[in-house]
């Protein structure tokens, strides 16, 4: 069956008689106001915090000026006269506040036509719902001489990128007491500026470690001052990685970050036997992902640290996720055991492990979250997807957590999602006795910030976990 065209057509300067109208109506909604702070720039909270907006109903410049004003535009350009018309100018005032929610009727009617010019004046007028005039004014325009006849175009949909999901962990993060994190090797200014930002954010209370003169060099690069930090000053970066674990054994450390560092350099003071911060978990990396396309924060592992995991340690890994969880407020997370098909085929691998980690959580071997598999990615993120294929599961559709294969496919999904989907994401190195922040010098300010607070959760959780067990 073919799709209806809609079409567009202008009405000519000699159809339009005196006294003719046109009119549209349009709903105020907060993507209306938002999308006006882009285009404009203006970030007045009166305008773009709903709260505030609804608590003040102070949106008049959304009437006062653009929306207004555009919503008349739209009907010249559209509907009378239409396709073809120039608009030279109008006079209009402004008498009431739009406010959110609120339903505007807008007319144009042509009140005075001048045959030389081809030039027609229209009375406008804006009124809401309660038949109040918001705006008022007269119009000037060249109507058209030529009739014009066009299929109706489809506008592309905007979509608006806010880091809802990290915003929220920033916002769990304001309980807790900033927890003291060693700072490993932070010599250049990226390091140094996500240490003085998380500290600044009341996140952490950094203790920086590496050679002293190379990481006061890189504050005073960035232009911060750094002479309220502890500094412990040590040669070069293999020291300070040695030195930061040192530190976390005896005590005094409650996370760690990287600096400008190779994580392997770090790590491997990490996992040392003898001195090290091991535990009886396999460490893991989790990426905790703001999706602007999706509606729950969503965790990735492991993309960093385990490259070809067996069985076993896809067990840790799965816990270390679910306790991450757990620590930003998810008391029962969805866990999807990705494959690259949703049944079990022998032939491949993940789909077995899959299966089993799914018995294994029945069976009380991975405690505290909600797990499935094996899911293909589209079904385990698209309740639509999911139904399509007939797949009943808790969790086909809504997974707050994603375990992949192994690295390589965890890596790859991670890196789509944040240059094809916009994504923004904050990490943490769990399963050790303190969690570790690893950074990236491409890391921006948030994830910096949100990776911190990630730690400082997470380092929260496991101290009153440790007390109450």
């Amino acid at each position: 069956m073919n799709q209806k065209i809609e079409y567009i057509e202008n009405r000519t300067f000699d159809e339009i008689e005196i006294g003719e109208t046109a009119v549209i109506e349009r709903r105020l909604t907060m993507e209306d106001i938002k999308l006006f702070a882009v285009i404009s720039g203006d970030v007045n909270p009166a305008h773009v915090d709903e709260d505030f907006a609804k608590s003040t109903r102070f949106q008049e410049v959304i009437a006062h000026g653009m929306w207004g004003g555009a919503l008349i535009s739209t009907v010249l350009g559209t509907e009378l006269p239409g396709p073809g018309t120039i608009y030279l100018g109008q006079t209009l005032r402004f008498l009431a506040p739009v406010g959110l929610g609120d339903v505007l009727r807008i007319e144009v009617k042509a009140i005075e036509k001048e045959p030389y010019k081809k030039r027609i004046k229209f009375d406008c007028r804006c009124v809401n719902q309660e038949g109040a005039s918001v705006v008022e004014g007269v119009a000037d325009v060249i109507a058209p001489t030529e009739k014009i006849r066009r299929p109706r175009m489809v506008l592309p949909r905007v979509r608006m990128t806010e880091r809802a999901h990290l915003h929220e962990i920033l916002s769990a993060a304001n309980h807790p007491e900033p927890v003291t994190m060693a700072v490993v090797h932070p010599v250049d200014s990226p390091s140094i500026m996500g240490a003085y930002e998380a500290a600044k954010a009341g996140l952490i209370r950094p203790v920086l470690v590496g050679p002293a003169s190379r990481i006061h060099a890189a504050a005073e690069a960035a232009g911060i001052d750094i002479s309220g930090f502890e500094l412990v000053d040590v040669l070069h970066s293999h020291a300070a990685a040695a030195e930061a674990v040192s530190m976390t054994r005896a005590g005094t450390i409650g996370a760690i970050m990287k600096g400008a560092l190779h994580t392997d350099e770090l790590l491997r003071e990490v996992v040392r036997k003898d001195a090290g911060l091991r535990t009886e978990r396999r460490i893991s990396h989790v990426m905790a992902f703001d999706v602007p396309t999706y509606p729950r924060p969503l965790f990735i592992t492991d993309a960093a640290i385990n490259i070809y995991p067996t069985l076993a340690d896809k067990v840790d890994i799965v816990q270390n996720a679910i306790d991450l969880a757990h620590a930003i407020g998810n008391k029962n997370p969805k866990v999807a055991i990705l494959s690259a098909v949703e049944t079990i085929n022998p032939k491949l691998t993940s789909t077995l492990e899959a299966a089993a980690l799914c018995k294994m959580a029945e069976r009380g071997q991975i405690v505290g979250g909600i797990i499935d598999g094996p899911l293909a990615f589209d079904n385990a993120v698209s309740e639509a997807a999911a139904k399509t294929k007939n797949i009943h599961s808790p969790v086909a559709g809504k997974a707050d957590i994603l375990v992949a294969p192994d690295l390589e496919a965890a890596n790859m999904l991670m890196k789509q999602l944040t240059y094809l989907a916009d994504a923004t994401g904050a990490g943490l190195v769990i399963g050790a006795r303190v969690p570790i922040v690893l950074t990236s010098r491409a890391d921006d300010a948030i994830t910096r910030i949100a990776s911190c607070a990630l730690a400082l959760l997470l380092a929260d959780y496991q101290k009153k976990k440790a007390k109450s067990s």
